[in-house]
């Protein structure tokens, strides 16, 4: 019987070309953005670390917000290095927000969804209109628990909802007890469930996509048809769509772009 490496199924960066070096590609194509951007950055929503957001705004009043949570397996990165995923909301007329949150071995999981839930109570307060979340890889996961029940939201933000995007979102993070990873993260078996939106029930009339590059490690492949087959029987108006020619890296570069289909997957109503 073959026993599943699950360190090499995460791992991403090995299996990508070049893959070391798209960070410094993102903190550059981040910086260029921002130098030429409307709106602010590290505005407070809490006192915990990285409690903060910068918000980029459109010529115009906006339509309503993105929310883009970022990823790094809860344990790496800042918003910083995502601004240039902005560009395309915001030229299709959208405010975006991109929450930053404490991190492992700073934060558990349970803290981080919690954080999350804060961040988007607080700048639903600061743009009017309609509520879009995205996130990445771990960031996906922290946008589909928005969409779980019971509800960690107020009553008058998830009315304001209109779509949840989980980018190459991790849905099950029971096999992370099985990582090395997990001596950063801290899950145990009850949090690893208890913080798993594939095994919890989907709240009603939010709709959601679970988005994946076709060239994704298999794992991340799985997690994406896994949310997809848990939810839509509960009556989750849930698509999956599996991005051709994209891997966990690029998948998301659509975001750069209004017209792209991913752009237009995320503001869709």
């Amino acid at each position: 019987m073959t026993v599943m490496d699950w360190d090499d199924a995460y791992a991403n960066a090995a299996y990508i070309a070049d893959g070391a070096g798209y960070p410094a590609r993102w903190t550059a194509q981040a910086a260029a953005f921002r130098a030429n951007a409307q709106g602010a950055l590290h505005q407070p929503y809490d006192t915990a670390a990285a409690s903060y957001f910068d918000l980029f705004l459109p010529a115009t009043a906006p339509i309503g917000v993105v929310i883009f949570v970022h990823g790094g397996y809860w344990k790496a990165l800042s918003p910083a290095l995502w601004s240039h995923l902005a560009a395309g909301p915001v030229a299709a007329g959208w405010a975006v927000a991109m929450p930053g949150y404490t991190l492992a071995p700073d934060a558990d999981i349970p803290a981080m969804t919690r954080q999350i839930a804060r961040a988007v109570t607080v700048i639903a307060a600061q743009v009017d209109g309609p509520i879009h979340l995205a996130g990445h890889s771990a960031g996906g996961h922290l946008v589909a628990r928005m969409a779980c029940a019971p509800a960690l939201l107020p009553a008058d933000v998830l009315a304001r909802i209109g779509r949840i995007t989980s980018i190459s979102g991790l849905h099950d993070l029971r096999p992370l007890l099985l990582t090395q990873m997990n001596t950063t993260l801290g899950l145990t078996d009850t949090t690893a469930a208890q913080e798993s939106p594939a095994l919890l029930p989907p709240l009603p009339d939010i709709p959601v996509t679970a988005w994946v590059g076709a060239q994704e490690r298999p794992e991340f492949l799985r997690q994406s048809r896994l949310l997809h087959d848990a939810w839509a029987p509960q009556g989750c108006a849930i698509d999956l769509v599996i991005d051709p020619a994209r891997h966990h890296f690029d998948v998301i570069e659509g975001l750069e772009r209004p017209d792209s289909p991913l752009t237009q997957a995320v503001l869709r109503a």
